[in-house]
């Protein structure tokens, strides 16, 4: 076998990997190991709506440190906590703050579905002509999130690649 054909034998094999993984390749992820364990589910949403035009950086920042805010006016300790990481803060992770708390993904889900109220109190969701159609990760669309990770900070964790 000459080294053309071996090249291409092993571009066949390669090919067949990648294809029978299901999913498309994800770049390394920087933030599994440290703020939660590398995620065990995956998915994409996709939203029909686009970003916002003044949405940025400085907006997903003051995103997180209102909801940190309004989390602090409760009076008891959070279920969770929130970060924007990446070069642009384009990354949300979620972290559950105790054991026994959001350790399936159902629970994971519903923690999104229950921010989808809180979204909705924003000025941003206010502006949408049904904003009662939209959810959490709709919400994250409009202000550039890219992805959500979502998890209980011991063995679940679940990321959302939002396009």
């Amino acid at each position: 076998m000459g080294a053309s054909s071996k090249i291409m034998a092993l571009a066949g094999v390669l090919l067949i990997l990648l294809s029978a993984s299901g999913s498309p390749a994800r770049a390394e992820d920087a933030h599994a190991g440290y703020y939660y364990p590398a995620p065990q589910t995956r998915e994409d949403y996709v939203s029909s709506l686009s970003v916002a035009l003044d949405a940025g950086e400085r907006s997903r920042a003051a995103f997180v440190i209102a909801l940190a805010a309004q989390q602090e006016k409760l009076g008891h300790l959070p279920g969770y906590h929130l970060f924007a990481k990446g070069d642009e803060l384009e990354k949300l992770i979620i972290v559950a703050t105790g054991d026994g708390q959001y350790d399936t993904l159902y629970r994971l889900r519903a923690l999104l579905a229950s921010l989808t109220s809180k979204a909705r109190t924003s000025e941003l969701f206010a502006k949408s002509s049904q904003p009662q159609e939209l959810n959490f990760l709709d919400f994250c669309k409009l202000i550039g999130f890219t992805q959500v990770t979502v998890s209980n900070g011991k063995d679940v964790s679940h990321q959302i690649f939002i396009r």
